[in-house]
């Protein structure tokens, strides 16, 4: 692996002139925003390792092809009415934000958790649709509606003994069944044998997207792309994290502090252009969140991404 400084950061200018190309259905962005490493790329300044999030986000939704981020952060914990409302105030009319659920509704089994005592439990609160409406959805309609893009609630891995594809399905369809559907939802596995005609239904009955993720031990995009009937809902999402076969503590070793391409993915950016391309000819959103751990840098993978696109037309 070799740092690869040949591909930079296009100017301000090229920047506004690849967005006002790209077609208004794509919204690009990355997987959070809290990377001081990112000066001279997105940010102007320094910004402190942690407590800047709204300045740093506001500052982030004025890059050119920033449409869209992850807030990672609601993964850990579900939102509050303060950050919510300082993200608000930041953020452009039309920007909308693709939101991580809580993990006390998605994690199956407590494994490696916060609270040591749990490890190896079986979560009580696992797809409780009444916890998620409560404490999830309440405080993002009453304080971040015009920004809320697609919710991901993303499942992590679990032992295959422990559920079946099929009680899996089960849970999901009365889960979404218990939700109001004015929101946009999206599910995103780690387990590639849940990938079933059961699951793909279950998400076509109720308007949910699958999440093309590019994930350690997940079939790459383009493979999740060609089994059948994976288009589920009025609007696409992908996540774009690992290489397949690294885990997240090598690709953070080998690509922090994040402020350059270390290792470019030549079919990651291609499965990706191939879904944009879907996208399009569908007539359909499609939100992408792309990571710093697939090449080491996800603006300067998006300016990528985005110049390919529009330069091969399509866009």
């Amino acid at each position: 692996m070799s740092d690869d400084p040949a591909e930079g950061m296009p100017n301000h200018a090229a920047l506004v002139d690849l967005a006002q190309r790209l077609s208004p259905l794509l919204r690009f962005g990355t997987s959070s925003w809290n990377y001081p490493g990112w000066r001279g790329l997105i940010y102007s300044r320094d910004y402190p390792g942690s407590g800047a999030g709204a300045a740093m986000l506001g500052e982030y939704a004025q890059w050119p092809l920033a449409r869209t981020v992850g807030v990672d952060a609601f993964f850990y914990a579900p939102p509050q009415p303060k950050a919510l409302d300082q993200y608000a105030a930041v953020l452009p009319a039309d920007f909308r934000c693709v939101s991580k659920v809580w993990d006390r509704i998605t994690t199956h089994t407590f494994v490696n958790p916060r609270d040591r005592a749990r490890q190896g439990e079986l979560n009580p609160d696992w797809l409780n649709a009444e916890l998620f409406e409560r404490d999830v959805l309440t405080p993002m309609r009453e304080h971040f509606l015009p920004h809320t893009g697609p919710f991901v609630l993303e499942f992590t891995s679990v032992a295959r003994q422990a559920m079946t594809s099929a009680a899996f399905a089960a849970r999901l369809d009365a889960f979404f069944g218990a939700l109001p559907m004015d929101m946009r939802y999206a599910v995103e596995l780690r387990n590639a044998e849940l990938l079933t005609p059961e699951y793909f239904a279950v998400l076509r009955n109720h308007g949910v997207a699958h999440v093309y993720n590019a994930w350690t031990r997940m079939p790459t995009i383009g493979e999740q792309m060609a089994m059948p009937d994976t288009i589920t809902a009025d609007f696409l999402v992908s996540r774009a994290l690992l290489r397949q076969g690294r885990t997240f503590a090598e690709a953070v070793d080998a690509f922090a502090p994040y402020d350059r391409i270390r290792e470019r993915n030549p079919r990651l950016r291609a499965d990706l252009i191939a879904l944009a391309r879907l996208a399009i000819a569908l007539r359909i959103p499609l939100y992408v969140l792309i990571g710093n751990r697939t090449e080491g840098c996800s603006p300067l993978t998006i300016a990528a991404i985005v110049e390919q696109l529009v330069i091969a037309g399509g866009s």
